[in-house]
């Protein structure tokens, strides 16, 4: 909650329920002094690429205050238009195929965020307790204990769900809709619609209108996101169906396949009637005490036990092998210090995972190292058992390398203690 912007008189409204069913004059909050300055600051610290306009986050930073002076007399005086996202084209992890992301300007950053603060937290009153994804003071964390829970509360047959191109194919006008429910506000109306129908630019390509979607990438559009499902995620628990929802990313927990499958038809019909589509191969129902299991949030759930899912491995094998280089040029301890901070950081998230996982990290790990070491020593070749004895476990621990088989024990000792 902004304290720039919401007064007492408003919290007390919005605890309250508010006898009144929408709100009216927020535009004068967007363009305040206090949360415009404090949109800058929260742009600036996250960094980015710059927009189209080709100004980055340093550029703006050195002349702050003229330039959200002059945003705020551009909405102050309905001036204020939103530049077309600059569209790139990132990999998907583990895939050949490409992702698109939005990169509003540096300045549509800055609006995006004056925003969000006014608008965010009359909408997240109302969201429902099962939705984890772009919400303050929840996360990964909470929604990956929740599926625990069903699955040992013999939650086992699963709706994996995939909504294909979520981000990019948000109906519009049905979104506009769900926002003017509580909204009244013209002006804030108008500055919504005018960043969705902002439009996109690509390197070397002309301008090309957005008809539907919030660009992946927009400060907005995770909340947007979380607004437009949010009728699913009532619908769901109307029915009494466990659901947990991630921003596109969600399962369904049920004790029956049938009632699996009829919680997944619920969701087909929803997702239809609102202009949206399943990935007709990613979504499926599935038993987590089987062979194959599921992945949700990074994570692999099979026969009650859970581990980083294959890409989530592959991603930190990548920026290992980045690391340890057989040409590395920097001493040992060095190495290792930078391994450390990318084994605690990877370590913090799949601390729960089945302990075998951890022995792999760690064997990989020394393989890498035990691999410059040779060469450093004038010999050819991949390492062998000779290596293995030569630069042992202790050799490494005495080097400081962060032990995860170590981490993981530790972790849960403290865990049984607590």
């Amino acid at each position: 909650m902004q304290p720039e912007v919401w007064t007492t008189r408003m919290l007390t409204a919005l605890e309250t329920g508010m006898k009144r069913t929408k709100w009216h004059s927020l535009m004068d909050k967007v363009w305040a002094s206090d949360n415009l300055a404090a949109s800058a600051r929260k742009v600036i610290a996250n960094g980015g690429s710059a927009g189209i306009d080709r100004q980055n986050v340093r550029q703006f930073a050195l002349q702050e205050a003229a330039q959200t002076g002059k945003l705020q007399r551009q909405l102050k005086a309905g001036a204020y238009r939103p530049q077309a996202v600059r569209r790139v084209w990132i990999p998907k992890p583990g895939s050949k195929e490409l992702r698109p992301l939005g990169i509003p300007a540096v300045r549509d950053r800055v609006v995006q965020t004056a925003l969000r603060h006014v608008i965010e937290p009359i909408f997240e009153r109302d969201f429902a307790p099962h939705s984890y994804g772009f919400r303050p003071g929840r996360g990964c964390k909470e929604a990956l204990g929740e599926v625990d829970r069903h699955i040992k509360a013999g939650r086992h047959w699963v709706v994996d769900a995939d909504l294909k191109s979520y981000f990019d194919t948000i109906p519009h006008e049905k979104l506009m809709r769900q926002i003017g429910g509580k909204i009244a506000d013209r002006s804030v109306l108008g500055l919504m619609e005018a960043m969705l129908k902002a439009g996109v630019m690509e390197s070397g390509s002309d301008w090309k209108p957005t008809q539907t979607g919030a660009p992946q990438g927009a400060v907005i559009s995770p909340l947007l996101a979380n607004i437009y499902l949010d009728p699913l995620d009532w619908e769901m628990a109307r029915a009494g169906r466990e659901m947990i929802r991630y921003a596109d990313d969600f399962v369904i927990l049920s004790k029956s396949e049938e009632e699996a499958k009829a919680a997944l038809e619920a969701v087909k019909a929803w997702v239809e009637h609102n202009g949206l589509e399943l990935h007709p191969e990613k979504t499926r129902i599935v038993d987590a005490r089987a062979k194959g299991g599921f992945d949700f949030l990074g994570y692999h759930f099979e026969r009650g036990w859970k581990w980083p899912r294959k890409k989530s491995m592959d991603k930190l094998k990548e920026a290992i092998r980045g690391k340890t280089r057989r040409t590395e040029g920097r001493s040992l301890g060095a190495i290792i210090a930078d391994l450390n901070r990318t084994l605690g950081g990877w370590f913090e998230y799949f601390k729960h995972s089945n302990r075998v996982t951890f022995e792999s990290v760690d064997k990989y790990t020394r393989g890498r190292l035990q691999s410059i070491l040779r060469r450093r020593n004038g010999m050819r070749g991949r390492g062998c058992g000779f290596d293995r004895n030569r630069w042992p476990k202790a050799y490494f621990t005495a080097q400081g390398l962060t032990s995860l088989v170590q981490a993981h024990g530790a972790a849960r000792q403290s865990l049984q203690r607590g």
